[in-house]
């Protein structure tokens, strides 16, 4: 068990974040589309996964308590790219949003 990772943050967000940073697609996409990033990330802090089935999303929140990557998926609608990721890592070191495509 990850010790750091079952640590809740103190800003009332479900786990840490780490570091904040997005692939060039998702910067460009956002900019593009006059998307905020910072909705999806308050609703992947606080436990929002998105458009996930329900086994990935128990999985996340086993992630939350005992460590393990967390990861959320939003659709986009009226997008060429239609789905956004949102990945924290397991030792809550970065949280990176991405597109399916740059995985």
């Amino acid at each position: 068990m990850m010790q750091n990772a079952v640590k809740k943050p103190e800003s009332g967000l479900k786990f840490k974040l780490g570091a904040v940073v997005m692939t060039r697609g998702v910067g460009e996409l956002m900019k593009e589309h006059g998307l905020e990033p910072i909705q999806y990330l308050r609703r992947h802090a606080f436990g929002d996964w998105g458009d996930l089935e329900d086994e990935d999303k128990a999985q996340n929140e086993e992630a939350v308590v005992h460590g393990g990557r967390i990861f959320s998926a939003y659709n986009l609608t009226g997008m060429p790219e239609s789905r956004l990721w949102v990945i924290t890592e397991a030792d809550r070191s970065v949280t990176t949003f991405l597109l399916p495509s740059e995985y």
